[in-house]
């Protein structure tokens, strides 16, 4: 096992009805930004009811944060949090809002560029302080509310920006808030949710036993619970399943101390970007394929994920393989999320954008061996069009 530390400092309040529970979270004296996105908040009563626990508290409100949060618009809520002297963040939504909330918290205390703070990767950015958030998670798929990571879409790119002062101080998970999404938002959630832990878990071996059982127990346990709660929206036990799964997936546990990958993500950031594919869309498309060129890097941890995940024993290692990359592909059909970059009205000559694109953004030594170029990633998106 690799050298490793842990820190994860987020309360989670899990349950139903628990939002009232804000008062309690929210320093007394707090001014309060409440972030969100579209109307679907409002709608269904989840802000009023943020609102009510925030109690007697100066609110604020910032609506409109986009699918793959725009750079100029969390710069609004930046010019914003200056103006009306806000000290506190509370995101009320799913990733996106989260994700912006997370470089909002960033970005407004901060001196200079603030695009700036999207050109380090996976390196935190040189931030000395963030205004403290919180959020309200309404949509189970990118564990943003447990981790200190963000993604923020800038001049045609989508940026990580990561820094451990960007953790929530707490969430809410309240299963009951997700009950009115539609179902394609809950299927990319699931395929969200699974990508993010097989990049943690089919690398290569790094006696990494803790945190390879874990990955497969969630992987095993969206395999079971992911149909069940699309055919069921309003089954409590099995939404708060898939809420639990989808924060476990990426809160950092499974990836201490083991190898990372990210390659699926990098070229799926592309996709969403350069045609407006859902982010966990593009995930599907792409994951299938990248095992299918990475066979021979991956050997170990696939045929570990062909056994353990999908109960494979028969056949030779290829053959085994191959069934697993089928399963895969078939679990996602299985949640009505198309694999295939063609059923997505995309031209083949789109790759040769992807890949432009892949480079522009610096892209070009992905996987957790840092030997996968551009080359390759034009041969993935290639097996992944049809």
């Amino acid at each position: 096992m690799q050298n490793f530390d842990y820190r994860n400092p987020t309360h989670i309040v899990f349950g139903q009805d628990r939002l009232a529970e804000l008062n309690n979270l929210v320093p007394a004296d707090a001014k309060v930004l409440v972030l969100y996105g579209g109307g679907s908040v409002k709608r269904f009563g989840t802000l009023d009811k943020v609102l009510a626990g925030l109690g007697e508290r100066q609110v604020v409100e910032f609506g409109g944060i986009e699918p793959n949060p725009q750079f100029d618009t969390l710069m609004k809520a930046v010019e914003m949090v200056r103006a009306e002297k806000i000290d506190f963040l509370l995101a009320v939504g799913g990733g996106s809002v989260m994700d912006g909330t997370k470089f909002i918290a960033a970005a407004a205390p901060y001196q200079g560029d603030e695009a700036s703070l999207l050109k380090h990767g996976f390196a935190p950015p040189p931030i000395d302080g963030a205004l403290p958030l919180g959020t309200v998670a309404t949509l189970p798929a990118t564990g943003s509310e447990m981790n200190m990571g963000a993604v923020v879409s800038y001049q045609g790119g989508k940026f990580p920006v990561m820094h451990p002062l960007l953790f929530p101080q707490f969430s809410f998970l309240d299963p009951s808030l997700t009950f009115s999404l539609p179902k394609v938002q809950v299927a990319n959630g699931v395929v969200d949710a699974f990508v993010h832990t097989l990049e943690q878990y089919v690398t290569f071996p790094a006696n990494g036993h803790i945190q390879d059982r874990t990955a497969e127990g969630i992987l095993k346990t969206l395999i079971e619970v992911g149909p069940q709660t699309l055919a069921e929206p309003e089954n409590y036990e099995a939404r708060a399943t898939l809420v639990w799964s989808a924060t476990c997936a990426l809160n950092g546990f499974i990836g201490v101390g083991v190898p990372q990958d990210w390659t699926t993500h990098m070229i799926g950031h592309e996709l969403t970007a350069l045609f407006g594919i859902d982010h966990g869309q593009s995930l599907a498309i792409i994951q299938p394929s990248v095992w299918k060129l990475r066979k021979t890097e991956k050997r170990e941890k696939l045929l570990q994920y062909a056994e353990r995940v999908w109960d494979i024993t028969e056949g030779d290692e290829d053959q085994r393989i191959d069934q697993a990359i089928a399963k895969t592909r078939d679990f996602f059909e299985s949640l009505g999320v198309k694999t295939r970059l063609s059923e997505y009205g995309v031209e083949r000559g789109g790759i040769d954008k992807v890949v432009q694109a892949l480079e522009a953004h610096g892209m070009v030594a992905l996987s957790e061996r840092g030997d996968l170029d551009l080359s390759v990633s034009r041969a993935i998106l290639e097996d992944a069009y049809a």
